[in-house]
């Protein structure tokens, strides 16, 4: 079974009627039914904050939303720990130069853990570490 990573900028535009990426990111999903789809708790706690200040009635439906992301047999999320924090950091520390977050960096990680190439995102720092981004332009 193919294995694709989800990224927070995936999950923001799917639950957003008003993203620009909203409709890719519906279809996408409709595409990848035969697909294992991979996060983090660490994506999913950066899902959570963006959507922070957006007040309680979207504040209800994205935790509504991460509640079916964790129950949904074709999601694993991998657990945070302490060392998926020191990985990441670790190539935080080696990309100074780029603009990549922490969240990244332990995506990125976990990514090459599970041997995960495809990445649903238009996060162009994915490309520059040699995944294949699948909401390109």
């Amino acid at each position: 079974m193919r294995l694709v990573f989800v990224d927070t900028f995936y999950w923001i535009a799917l639950a957003n009627p008003q993203d620009n990426w909203h409709r890719r990111a519906r279809d996408a999903y409709s595409l990848l039914m035969q697909s294992k789809l991979i996060t983090t708790d660490e994506v999913l706690i950066e899902f959570l904050n963006y959507f922070s200040t957006a007040g309680s009635y979207t504040r209800a439906g994205i935790f509504q939303r991460v509640q079916s992301i964790l129950q949904n047999e074709r999601i694993e999320v991998i657990p945070q720990t302490h060392e998926s924090f020191l990985a990441g950091l670790s190539l935080y520390s080696q990309r100074f130069d780029k603009g990549y977050s922490l969240t990244d960096c332990i995506s990125m990680h976990t990514m090459r853990q599970r041997q995960i190439v495809d990445v649903l995102t238009h996060d162009r720092h994915f490309t520059q570490e040699g995944f294949s981004i699948l909401l390109a332009d």
